[in-house]
């Protein structure tokens, strides 16, 4: 999938490699980022990559493990982000579903 309406979108999975530390941060930040802009109806999980559900709507992930992500669900709009702290695809991420734009796929 290259594109998902918010609307669609119930749970966005955040994916990592060990399930500690610095994306811990990363689900931090965009939960607090989504309440700022007031984005509401929407969750944010962790799970390790290995862990992610094949029918996953919306992942965002560190760009080191797209190509795992992608194999597991491989019919998922993926974000990808290369620094855990203000990334700029956390706020375009946030963007999207604040002002209800799709979110479009990173990786093919």
């Amino acid at each position: 999938m290259d594109t998902v309406k918010p609307s669609e979108v119930n749970t966005i999975i955040m994916a990592c490699e060990a399930g500690m530390g610095s994306s811990l941060m990363v689900v931090n930040s965009i939960k607090k980022k989504l309440k700022k802009a007031k984005v509401t109806g929407v969750k944010l999980v962790h799970k390790p990559a290995r862990a992610v559900p094949a029918d996953a709507k919306l992942i965002i992930v560190h760009k080191g493990l797209a190509k795992t992500v992608r194999k597991k669900a491989p019919s998922a709009v993926i974000i990808t982000f290369n620094h855990f702290l203000n990334d700029p695809a956390f706020d375009t991420l946030v963007n999207s579903f604040a002002e209800d734009r799709p979110i479009v796929n990173t990786v093919s």
